[in-house]
């Protein structure tokens, strides 16, 4: 007999314009290890999503123990992760990665309620990966593929859809205007070495 593993939420790949703009999170069971999801703007959920960029700077803001926050800028705007004692490996590579450098991040969306009320978003991450400039070109890629993917489904039937746009309005130009930024951001010689 084998026991059932239960699967993982698939990681959303998702620019930081959209991403630092999905502020509402929600459960689905009221159930208490139920996943939280982070909606986002484009009218899908995300319990994870898969990120890359430049991280440009890294700094130790724990008081009694580490806890390393990175910066990491992709064609679009600035991903924040956090990462301490609970991400060993992610506390790593932000503790000894040499700035600047391409990396990639699988984690969790985060939000954070400021005195002022307003929502900040930032990044738990379950891996940081230090790559390069190819596979980095091809997320920006692949992300702009999929980030259109959900403006072209974004109609109102689909219960997320539904839900973003209560949320956030129904504009969303802004995300077709940073694909278009982040296909432009890569050179024009870039490798974008095929899917394998």
């Amino acid at each position: 007999m084998s026991a059932s593993v239960p699967t993982r939420e698939v990681a959303r790949r998702v620019f930081a314009t959209e991403f630092n703009d999905a502020t509402y999170t929600f459960k689905e069971s009221d159930d208490d290890r139920a996943p939280v999801y982070s909606l986002l703007p484009t009218g899908q959920r995300a319990n994870r999503v898969f990120v890359a960029g430049t991280l440009t700077e890294t700094e130790d803001v724990g008081n009694d123990s580490e806890y390393w926050r990175g910066r990491i800028v992709d064609p679009t705007g600035t991903f924040f992760t956090y990462a301490g004692q609970y991400q060993p490996e992610a506390t790593s590579v932000l503790r000894e990665t040499e700035t600047p450098a391409y990396v990639t991040v699988v984690g969790k969306p985060r939000t954070y309620e400021t005195d002022e009320g307003d929502v900040n978003v930032s990044l738990r991450p379950e891996s940081i990966s230090v790559v390069d400039d190819v596979t980095r070109n091809r997320w920006v890629v692949e992300t702009a593929d999929r980030t259109l993917d959900r403006i072209e489904a974004f109609d109102g039937t689909n219960e997320y859809a539904t839900m973003a746009e209560t949320q956030y309005g129904s504009d969303l130009s802004v995300y077709r205007d940073g694909v278009i930024t982040a296909l432009e951001d890569l050179e024009p010689d870039a490798e974008v070495a095929p899917e394998p």
